[in-house]
């Protein structure tokens, strides 16, 4: 879901832009009156989801977790986490920061980039599969081609899950594939209920957010176990928003569809 590329995340309303279909009618004005729960749905069930995911990862491997820095460290150089601690911020301090901003603005701000996604995805896309082969294939084929887009910087770059995992990249991009299918799930479930693609984004900017934090608290190197979390796009970290995303699949969906 995060992109090392922020302006690639454009890309799909580029193409819609560039297709000639019109941007109107997405829900571009927000519009909260009857969709407040909706929205502090948006806002805050990733963080939930991602909290639960990651106690469940951890209790599995308690070894993992880690409040060294270790983390930090292996993303931006030891010179970062030395220059932190030279501040008198302690390595927990700074993980307390991270969840604030989290639970606070980090979801806004993600939201103005997720939008782009969005608009192209839950705003366009979708709705041409949907009326195309229902919404239960609809939701299945739109998940699949989103995790597919992300396809060439997973084997490239080892995007959300670096190199270092047996059956590099083909494993990674096919559980990308899952969680993509499951937070499109959601991402849509929102937007049919509240008609505004802002919604979406918040909760697409909200899961960015939250997915920064159980990787701050665990160790640099996992391993092929990095396939398992603790981010919500690894299997067993995942598993909450998975069961949330096939709830409503199920609840949503009749059988004749």
């Amino acid at each position: 879901m995060k992109n090392p590329l922020a302006s690639g995340v454009f890309v799909p309303l580029l193409g819609v832009l560039l297709s000639g279909q019109s941007l109107s009618g997405m829900g571009w004005k927000p519009c909260l009156k009857g969709k407040i729960k909706l929205f502090l749905a948006a806002w805050f069930l990733p963080a939930l989801l991602t909290v639960v995911g990651a106690a469940l990862y951890f209790a599995v491997f308690p070894g993992h977790f880690d409040m060294s820095g270790d983390a930090l460290a292996a993303a931006a150089g030891a010179d970062a986490l030395e220059q932190m601690q030279s501040q008198g911020l302690t390595y927990p301090m700074y993980v307390l920061i991270s969840v604030i901003g989290c639970l606070t603005y980090a979801p806004f701000v993600n939201m103005l980039l997720a939008v782009g996604e969005e608009a192209g995805w839950r705003g366009f896309l979708y709705p041409q599969l949907k009326a195309k082969f229902g919404k239960k294939q609809g939701w299945l084929i739109g998940g699949v081609i989103w995790g597919m887009w992300h396809w060439p910087l997973i084997w490239l770059i080892g995007y959300e899950y670096g190199t270092d995992y047996a059956g590099f990249p083909v494993a990674g991009m096919l559980i990308f594939c899952i969680f993509a299918t499951a937070a499109g799930v959601l991402c849509d479930w929102l937007y049919e209920k509240t008609n505004c693609i802002w919604i979406p984004s918040i909760f697409h900017g909200s899961i960015n957010a939250a997915a920064t934090v159980p990787i701050a608290i665990c160790i640099a190197n996992t391993g092929s176990v990095i396939l398992l979390g603790p981010a919500p796009n690894g299997v067993l970290a995942g598993l909450p928003l998975i069961i949330c995303a096939m709830i409503l699949f199920v609840k949503s969906v009749k059988p004749e569809q």
